[in-house]
């Protein structure tokens, strides 16, 4: 089984699970991968949407475990499962996701109220808005602006009932960010 067999297949299998938003894991990812299409992002981009929550299908902890008051680490859980197959380009934004969410919390009026309630819920055990003195790090980082086009996608990509291409139509902008 290739990577890319191996990560459809995961959605097939886990994908059905939903965290709070109305819509299902696989959903959420199609949502945001059509987003980043639409806007014409690199094949490594497009990915990165697709693939951002690929870590809440990786662990075997509850759809619930934000509202228990912990943080599953679902970003890092996935960079650093994705880091075997492809590149920064990917892996960074999905890495710096929840991260970018935090700052957006710091630099933008009226973010916050903007957070659907379990994104509101997530960001409390994700640690809040970032610092100011990390707010400034994070806007310098390489990947910040990859990130945060990734956040407002994820944040948009919550629509019940939204039509999108389904999982095989995505599978060549994965080829295309494969590593060499």
């Amino acid at each position: 089984m290739t990577v890319i067999d191996e990560i459809l297949d995961l959605y097939r299998r886990k994908g059905d699970a939903t965290y709070g938003e109305g819509v299902s894991q696989t959903e959420h990812a199609l949502q945001s991968a059509l987003l980043a299409e639409t806007e014409n992002a690199s094949a490594e981009l497009v990915s990165a949407a697709l693939l951002h929550d690929i870590g809440h299908l990786l662990h075997d902890l509850p759809e619930d475990i934000a509202s228990r008051g912990l943080d599953a680490q679902h970003e890092s859980i996935a960079s650093a499962w994705l880091s075997r197959h492809f590149g920064p380009a990917v892996t960074e934004p999905v890495r710096l996701h929840v991260e970018a969410k935090r700052y957006l919390c710091r630099a933008e009026p009226g973010y916050w109220e903007r957070l659907s309630d379990a994104s509101k819920l997530s960001l409390t055990v994700q640690g809040g808005p970032l610092t100011a003195e990390t707010t400034a790090a994070f806007a310098k980082g390489p990947f910040a602006q990859a990130a945060l086009r990734l956040r407002r996608w994820d944040d948009e990509a919550k629509v019940v009932g939204l039509s999108t291409p389904g999982l095989d139509h995505f599978r060549p902008y994965i080829e295309s960010a494969l590593k060499g």
